[in-house]
């Protein structure tokens, strides 16, 4: 696949991630404790069955600068063994309502820095998982890890509690780009813990680049491509950096070095996505990338690929997502939870009532339909109109009028040969895919461009 830069030129526009429907953006504080609790209840009876689970994990040894998520500096044992405490705590409060039969089919740790903390603290949490929740044999347990504190011997021990996948957090190959953005190097070779994590027998191995990070450049860039496919991993995440001071404070500090240009940035995905193709791998979605053996460019093949907060998965093993620790977002069939952002406070609303619901929402059945119907897109780039009318329950017209879609959103796209259209289906070429979000929005009849609200495509 030979992509033009023209073509993202073109398309390069602010619109939701979607990552989740709705936005995050239309989460609120009027959805309390006492909704959450009704809408587990509700999830034992709704589709899917399966479970995924999310534990946040906030501390961090240092920050980088160019990050979003929510962290904090590493606090004392005293402090994060409290936080664990409050997890589990919350693990504890939250399973009395799920119906013991449903099986967990994955696991997902991020951060902050999961592997940052002792961990004793992982095997702790994992126990207490086990013992309230019924894990399926194939589940996916998974881990994202900083390679500046991946030692071999963490390894050994994720393995032995029951982790099969891990995701190293590369970014850039580069010390002066990691300098800039405040990042330590890995503390081992790349390739010699990717085959020792293969030889522990982890599957599914992904490794995060982040293009646009100040110093980078396009032949910078490249350069981490080719190490990248020396590595063979079975995954690649190339994720674009978003600056947005205007949300992320620390962000500024990195302003006074230069920044590669929009058009710097374009030809880096390009590259990226020529390169990473014509040596085996199957683009996924937006950003993401996967050895043709892997089981998501498997599910992509089939029309079975999913996506939630924790990125891309299968259809058989997503399941709705219960998240726990600070910031934690829930994912159930029917509503959004969030939790307190600060540690602090989160571990203080724990300790009071086993919960810290800070807001949410809750989905009428129109936000159900153009939830589904932005997830078939985004993930697998075909839309059956008669199928998802009848999974909606209702006709073809009603669909329609729901999503308020109409061809006039779309006919740029089809002119460009991004998009085909029948009265039936629609269906993004392999070029579309690589600016979905474009092709989504189209069935999202809530979306209003806002300045400084939504990052750009690339």
């Amino acid at each position: 696949m030979e992509i033009s830069e023209n073509l993202f030129q073109k398309y390069n526009v602010p619109v939701p991630r979607y990552t989740s429907y709705p936005p995050a953006t239309a989460f609120h504080a009027g959805f309390s404790s006492d909704n959450y609790v009704e809408q587990i209840k509700s999830s034992n009876n709704a589709e899917p069955q399966n479970i995924s689970i999310y534990i946040h994990i906030p501390f961090c040894t240092q920050r980088c600068h160019f990050c979003g998520c929510n962290t904090a500096l590493s606090q004392s044992e005293d402090r994060i063994n409290r936080y664990i405490d409050a997890v589990i705590k919350e693990i504890r409060h939250v399973a009395q309502y799920v119906d013991k039969k449903r099986r967990v089919t994955q696991v997902s740790w991020g951060g902050g820095t999961p592997n940052s903390i002792d961990l004793a603290y992982v095997r702790k949490i994992m126990s207490v998982l086990k013992s309230e929740f019924l894990f399926a044999d194939f589940a996916e347990i998974a881990m994202e890890c900083s390679p500046a504190y991946l030692d071999f011997e963490d390894v050994d021990i994720l393995h032995e509690i029951g982790f099969n996948r891990i995701s190293l957090g590369i970014q850039d190959f580069h010390l002066n780009v990691l300098e800039a953005i405040n990042r330590r190097a890995p503390k081992h070779d790349v390739g010699e813990m990717l085959a020792y994590m293969k030889n522990k027998g982890f599957n599914g191995l992904n490794l995060d680049l982040v293009y646009g990070l100040p110093l980078q450049t396009p032949t910078s860039f490249m350069e981490n491509i080719e190490r990248v496919i020396e590595l063979q991993p079975d995954r690649i995440a190339t994720f674009s950096y978003a600056h947005i001071p205007w949300f992320n404070e620390a962000q500024r500090l990195m302003e006074k070095h230069r920044f590669p240009t929009p058009d710097e940035k374009l030809e880096m995905l390009v590259f990226a996505i020529n390169q990473l193709t014509l040596h085996g791998y199957e683009v996924i979605g937006m950003d993401h990338f996967a050895r043709k053996n892997d089981e998501l460019a498997i599910a992509k093949q089939n029309k079975m690929l999913h996506r939630n907060f924790q990125g891309y998965n299968t259809k058989k093993t997503t399941g709705q997502v219960y998240a726990f620790g600070a910031s934690g977002i829930s994912q159930l069939n029917g509503a959004f939870a969030q939790n307190i952002k600060q540690y602090d406070k989160y571990i203080e609303s724990i300790e009071s009532c086993g919960l810290a619901v800070e807001r949410g929402y809750i989905l009428s059945k129109e936000d159900i339909v153009i939830r589904n119907t932005i997830n078939e897109i985004m993930c697998n780039g075909f839309l059956d109109f008669e199928q998802m009318a009848a999974k909606s329950n209702c006709s073809v017209k009603e669909f329609l009028a729901i999503t308020k879609f109409n061809t006039s959103k779309i006919s740029t796209l089809i002119e460009d040969g991004l998009v085909k259209l029948t009265e039936n289906w629609l269906q993004v070429t392999p070029e579309g895919m690589l600016i979905v979000r474009n092709v989504a929005v189209a069935f999202d009849p809530n979306f209003v461009p806002v300045i400084n609200r939504y990052s750009t495509t690339i």
